[in-house]
C-alpha cells in the first residue's frame, strides 16, 4: 500500500531548506553555500537554524576543516538528494531542454589525468553552447566514484574500471593506453628507448597509492624491476620533476599528450606490452531522464573523440 501524504504537513515545510541542506553538504561552508545559492550568509545561517529545528539535530558542526555533518545529516543526505532529483526531473520534459537557456551547475568526477586531457574541451563546449551553465571538476577515481555518486557529490563520473552496478548506469565511451614522458635532451633519447635504456633511468611514478603501478606488475612478471625515484599522486605535478632531469614517467597517453603540449616534454612509446583500458562514463540510474545530464554526456563523448583523434593507438 502507498502511504498517503498529509498535504497539511507538507504546506508547513519550506522545501527550499532541502536545497540549502544540499549546498551545505557539498560545500561544508556557510560562506561557500551562500555563494553557490546566490544568497547572503545570514540567509543561509537562518535556513540552517530552521533545518536544525525541523530535524531536531545540529546537522552541521563547525570545525577547523569546515562544517562537518553529524550522523543525522549523513543519514538524511541520500533521501534528500534523490528526492530533489526526482522533483527536478518531474518538471522537465525531454523536449523542453534548451542548452542556450540552461543555467545548471554541473559536477563531473574524474581523476586529474582526465581533467588535463578532457576538462578544457568540455568547458569550452559548455561555454559555447550553454553560456549560462557552469561546471566543477571533482577529484574522483575508481575507489571513490560510486560513493560520490550515491551522495550526490557529483552528477557523472569518468572512470577506467566498471563500478558495482547497483543503482548506476555505465557506458564505455573510449579506450586508453600508456606512453612514456621525459625530457628527451636530458635523457639523451632521439627515438623510442629500449627496455634496457628505459630501466636504467630513475622513474617518476604517478599513482593513487603512491607505491607501484601497472608497469611494476608487468616488470615483475618479466623478472625485472625499475627504480622509482619519486612517487606522486597527481599528474599535474609531474612536469617539474621531469624537466631538466634524467628521469622518465609512464602515464596514460591522454595525460602525456596534454602535458607535452605545454611543457616541451617528449612522448615515447613504452618498451613494454601495457594493455589498453576502457574509459567509462557512469551516472545514477535516476539521472537517465535528466535531459541536461544526457546533453552533458554527449559533450563528454565529443571531448573523448577529439582527444582520441590526437592520441597514438593504444598498445594491445
Amino acid at each position: 500500500m502507498i502511504r498517503k501524504i498529509n498535504i497539511s504537513d507538507i504546506t508547513r515545510f519550506d522545501f527550499n531548506l532541502v536545497i540549502t541542506f544540499l549546498a551545505l553538504w557539498h560545500e561544508r561552508s556557510v560562506t561557500k553555500a551562500a555563494a553557490r545559492l546566490s544568497l547572503s550568509q545570514s540567509a543561509v545561517s537562518a535556513s540552517l537554524s530552521r533545518l536544525r529545528q525541523a530535524a531536531g539535530d545540529l546537522l552541521f558542526i563547525r570545525t577547523r576543516q569546515g562544517m562537518e555533518p553529524t550522523q543525522r545529516a549523513i543519514d538524511m543526505v541520500k533521501s534528500l538528494s534523490e528526492g530533489a532529483t526526482l522533483i527536478y526531473n518531474a518538471f522537465i520534459s525531454e523536449n523542453e531542454f534548451d542548452p542556450a537557456r540552461c543555467n545548471r551547475h554541473f559536477s563531473i568526477g574524474m581523476s586529474d589525468d582526465f581533467q588535463l586531457a578532457l576538462g578544457s574541451e568540455i568547458s569550452k563546449q559548455i561555454q559555447a553552447i550553454a553560456p549560462d551553465a557552469s561546471v566543477v571538476y571533482r577529484q574522483t577515481n575508481r575507489y571513490t566514484a560510486q560513493q560520490m555518486l550515491e551522495n550526490n557529490d557529483i552528477d557523472l563520473a569518468i572512470v577506467t574500471t566498471s563500478l558495482p552496478r547497483r543503482g548506476l548506469w555505465q557506458q564505455v565511451i573510449g579506450e586508453g593506453g600508456y606512453a612514456c614522458l621525459c625530457d628527451a635532451q636530458s635523457c639523451g633519447f632521439s627515438e623510442n628507448p629500449t627496455l634496457e635504456a628505459y630501466l636504467s633511468l630513475p622513474h617518476i611514478l604517478v599513482s593513487y597509492s603512491g607505491r607501484e603501478g601497472l608497469v611494476d606488475e608487468i616488470l615483475s612478471i618479466m623478472g625485472r624491476s625499475r627504480k622509482i625515484q619519486t612517487a606522486l599522486t597527481h599528474f599535474a605535478a609531474l612536469p617539474p620533476f621531469l624537466l631538466g632531469s634524467k628521469s622518465i614517467a609512464t602515464i596514460p597517453s591522454h595525460a602525456a599528450i596534454s602535458l607535452a603540449g605545454y611543457t616541451g616534454l617528449t612522448i615515447f612509446e613504452a618498451p613494454l606490452e601495457l594493455t589498453a583500458y576502457p574509459i567509462i562514463a557512469t551516472m545514477r540510474l535516476s539521472s537517465q531522464k535528466d535531459t541536461a545530464l544526457l546533453w552533458l554526456f554527449q559533450i563528454i563523448k565529443q571531448a573523448i573523440r577529439v582527444q582520441q583523434n590526437i592520441l597514438p593507438p593504444p598498445q594491445s
